[in-house]
């Protein structure tokens, strides 16, 4: 038995990934499992689609028939994540122990890696350029940085008014003096 909970990858039949997550999370809530199995997640994107002129931004399963667990595997963890109606086990080579993944592995397949630190190279008060959005080229100053929401608020100049737009961190860069 480990120590510390570790990222696993279940199978479940196509279609079924929102139903697997929330039966085991409702079976974790009901048996008091917190401390085994910690999180449940689906690898997701988003994604901008246009339909009949209108622009919306869809979620798109990145691995269709997949669903990520993080737990400390034990007896009665394995049970009731191999039990769950609609998942047909985990994967793994060797049916009888599920390896999991590295967190380089987690990180690929999407797991809320929440351990891994940010590295922003922009802080609260600096010159930034909009390197991607809408707003691609023009130049702010950062107000707010929101690490954990993936998020910074800066404010660009639009038809001489001051504007304060929300970006993702990875859409600005500094501006090199």
């Amino acid at each position: 038995m480990s120590e510390t909970p570790k990222w696993y990858v279940i199978h479940t039949y196509s279609g079924y990934e929102n139903k697997v997550a929330s039966s085991i999370m409702k079976a974790v809530e009901n048996r008091k499992l917190y401390d085994l199995i910690t999180d449940v997640t689906i690898p997701v994107e988003t994604v901008r689609e246009v339909k009949d002129g209108k622009t919306r931004e869809v979620e798109r399963k990145l691995f269709p028939g997949y669903v990520l667990v993080k737990m400390i595997l034990t007896d009665e963890s394995w049970y009731l994540v191999r039990n769950t109606r609609g998942c047909t086990g985990f994967v793994s080579p060797n049916s009888n122990k599920p390896l999991p993944l590295t967190d380089e592995e987690a990180a690929q397949w999407g797991a809320n890696t929440r351990d891994v630190e940010v590295e922003i190279s922009y802080k609260v008060g600096d010159s930034v350029r909009v390197c991607g959005g809408p707003f691609v080229d023009f130049v702010g100053v950062v107000d707010e940085i929101d690490v954990g929401q993936n998020r910074v608020r800066i404010t660009i100049p639009v038809f001489g008014r001051e504007t304060p737009v929300e970006l993702e961190l990875n859409q600005v860069e500094v501006v090199e003096d």
